[in-house]
């Protein structure tokens, strides 16, 4: 029981995602010249930047975890479909038409989350940031 006054579900322990407001944020402070999917992807870099995130190996856990649990992989795709919203929110609220923006904020969030699942699944120690730059840098190469 006090298990779950602190958490809704075991997914929520594993999912939670804070980060949506950041993004968008983020987002919107990028000029509104570069296309969609440039904004998207320097808003979400922009907002990685920002996090103090210092202690690694729990995320590389969770992350392990989601990926190789289905139940919980189907969670997580759940929260990256809440932040695909937010990210194609405000792109639209920015005056990008909605197909573009839907289209940006699905491909910005599939190498994030594919960058950040490879990551956690690898037997190196490279580093979180690492993995995030170059995941989104495959978006932003001529």
């Amino acid at each position: 029981m006090t298990f779950y006054r602190h958490f809704g579900s075991k997914d929520q322990l594993v999912v939670d995602d804070p980060y949506d407001p950041l993004i968008a944020a983020a987002i919107a402070d990028q000029p509104r010249t570069l296309s969609p999917l440039c904004r998207a992807t320097r808003g979400v870099r922009s907002a990685w930047r920002t996090l103090p995130i210092t202690d690694v190996e729990p995320v590389r856990e969770r992350l392990a975890i989601l990926a190789s649990t289905p139940s919980l992989a189907a969670a997580a795709r759940a929260a990256t479909a809440a932040t695909e919203t937010a990210i194609a929110e405000q792109l639209t609220r920015d005056d990008a038409h909605p197909t573009d923006a839907a289209v940006a904020s699905a491909a910005v969030m599939a190498a994030l989350m594919t960058g950040l699942l490879r990551w956690a699944a690898a037997d190196d120690n490279a580093p979180l940031s690492e993995a995030i730059e170059r995941s989104l840098d495959v978006l932003e190469s001529p």
